[in-house]
């Protein structure tokens, strides 16, 4: 009787504790007790949250899905072809989407589509081996539609044994835990906690913990003075451009701790050593590059008060959208205040206009991010825009050829 009482109160406690999880409406964060996940933001923050979920940084990371992989399963355009002897072929399977390796017509080895990791300029694949992460051979390229080698790998190289590492995840999610159950050793494969991955760069990533500020909100709805919540217009402007240079200012950095555990206010040489030291390289564009620098260096950021957050709502799906752009930058160069263009007197003003972004922040081709093409020759040139805002004469070119309208 003694030992049913005790397994009884012991229900009982487990009862309580899911009740009180549920009667606050938000599971536990992987993140700890003072995170309250970004879906907690959608009762106050709806237009917004919707809007995210177009942008760059809510679809950096995801779980892999018919929705979510774009790359086609057609039997006519489903296949990477190495030689006449070796393909990739991508196959819808019952279990999920796989890469199989195919050897004169025989499986040899295929693993599945599980992270689908960006789908901007293209979109590359992780699979789980065991508690640890590989990337897949075989990415898919948005601009040209076809599947294509993935980045760095070799052509006519066979390799599902690429590790991702702690720092890929660092950019592309916004939380993952190390394994409770391997031992990580040195130069061995990161063993990770599956059940702790928080997809996506979440709300949380960049405004800090949330949980008290949004117990806060919701039991005083008439406060309407955030409380609780990194202000990112509050912070000093190093500070604000570091919350963007976690992920934006290179990825030549040696790690001194994850930049998980960054937090608005927090200063970046705490987690990571300089990576880009006293140059101006617009060779390695990426995303993940060196951008953070570029700006910095160029005479519109040093003669002004301006940060990251000047040009980009990063609430908002804005690419492509030169003309918003362009009206970024006659905010500050106007007619009115100075001669804002050297070719006003070459060009009429509504090409100028169109054009600030194509003459000073240039798209160009970078050799950080290549892929080969279809015919395996030569390389897809993907292009990225340069933050460094100065006269790019190559560029000038391109637009005074421009036919006459």
């Amino acid at each position: 009787m003694k030992k049913i009482n005790i397994v009884a109160a012991i229900c009982a406690i487990l009862f309580s504790i899911v009740y009180l999880q549920c009667k606050k409406g938000k599971p536990a964060d992987p993140r700890g007790s003072a995170y309250a996940g970004s879906t907690a933001c959608i009762k106050c923050h709806n237009d917004i949250y919707k809007s995210y979920l177009h942008t760059a940084h809510y679809i950096a990371s995801l779980p892999a899905s018919s929705e979510t992989v774009h790359g086609s399963f057609s039997a006519d355009s489903n296949a990477y072809a190495f030689n006449s002897e070796q393909k990739i072929v991508m196959e819808k399977r019952d279990s999920g989407l796989f890469q199989a390796y195919y050897l004169n017509g025989k499986v040899k080895e295929s693993h599945r589509f599980d992270i689908v990791m960006g789908a901007i300029k293209g979109e590359s694949y992780l699979f789980w081996k065991g508690n640890g992460l590989n990337q897949l051979p075989i990415s898919y390229y948005t601009k040209q539609s076809k599947w294509v080698l993935s980045p760095r790998f070799i052509p006519g190289y066979i390799n599902f044994n690429r590790t991702i590492t702690s720092r890929c995840l660092e950019c592309h999610a916004s939380y993952i835990a190390n394994s409770a159950d391997a031992e990580q050793k040195l130069n061995a494969a990161p063993q990770f906690d599956k059940n702790s991955l928080v997809y996506s760069v979440d709300c949380e990533r960049c405004h800090g913990p949330g949980a008290q500020h949004v117990d806060f909100q919701t039991n005083n709805p008439n406060i309407k003075t955030a409380k609780f919540i990194a202000s990112f217009s509050s912070l000093p402007r190093v500070r604000r451009m570091e919350v963007c240079g976690v992920c934006h200012s290179g990825n030549k950095a040696e790690m001194l701790r994850p930049t998980f555990g960054f937090k608005p206010g927090d200063t970046l040489a705490n987690f990571e050593l300089p990576g880009y030291i006293g140059t101006i390289d617009n060779s390695h564009l990426d995303v993940h590059g060196n951008q953070l620098q570029l700006l910095e260096s160029s005479k519109c950021f040093i003669n002004s008060k301006m940060d990251c957050a000047t040009c980009h709502d990063t609430h908002q799906d804005q690419r492509g959208n030169t003309a918003l752009f362009t009206q970024k930058c006659l905010n500050c160069h106007s007619t009115t205040n100075h001669n804002y263009c050297k070719l006003a007197n070459t060009l009429n003003a509504g090409v100028i206009k169109s054009n600030c972004i194509q003459c000073h922040m240039p798209a160009l081709a970078s050799s950080a991010i290549v892929s080969p093409t279809v015919d395996k020759t030569s390389f897809a040139d993907i292009l990225v825009h340069t933050h460094h805002i100065t006269f790019y004469p190559d560029e000038v070119k391109k637009i005074l050829a421009m036919p006459a309208k």
